[in-house]
């Protein structure tokens, strides 16, 4: 007999959800996840930087635009996994709140998950941001005083959250 979790694992429609600091590799990872895993990939920073072109300025812009957005994809997410798409949500679930909200879409959905979680320190994440910022192709630059503004709400997932969690380090 296996429990329910176990039971959504054996499913092939998957739920995949990325947690990590800005600039550790969320993006990377989804589209490399998407030639992998057959799976529809829904990045927030693309629907934030065409909804909210140039709104989005403090934190608490990009909270409010967030929620919004999170809650105009909740139904369309949870009938995409319903009807047998496995979906890649490049949304940063780096907090316990942000993780519930995977958990209401996979649990409302009935499919399996996957939390992958890119273990990435403050000083690499920081290096990779400076260089995506002066690349410009990122639509959203983030100052130092800015990651370490949003960094201070990151939390690591844990076991005790109940997610299938795959951890993802870069080479040292």
């Amino acid at each position: 007999m296996t429990s329910n979790s176990e039971a959504s694992l054996d499913k092939a429609t998957v739920l995949h959800m990325v947690c990590g600091k800005i600039a550790s590799g969320k993006s990377t990872l989804t589209k490399r996840l998407a030639c992998t895993e057959n799976a529809l990939v829904i990045s927030e920073d693309v629907w934030m930087a065409h909804l909210y072109a140039g709104e989005i300025r403090t934190l608490d812009d990009y909270v409010r635009c967030s929620a919004r957005v999170r809650r105009v994809l909740s139904d369309h997410v949870q009938a995409l996994l319903s009807a047998g798409m496995s979906v890649i949500l490049d949304f940063p679930f780096n907090t316990i709140s942000s993780r519930a909200w995977g958990r209401e879409l996979f649990s409302g959905a009935r499919v399996g998950h996957r939390l992958h979680y890119l273990d990435v320190s403050d000083e690499i994440c920081k290096t990779r941001l400076r260089a995506r910022n002066a690349s410009g192709e990122h639509p959203f630059e983030t100052t130092d005083a800015q990651f370490d503004q949003i960094t201070q709400y990151f939390v690591p997932p844990s076991a005790a959250e109940g997610f299938q969690i795959v951890l993802h380090s870069p080479a040292q």
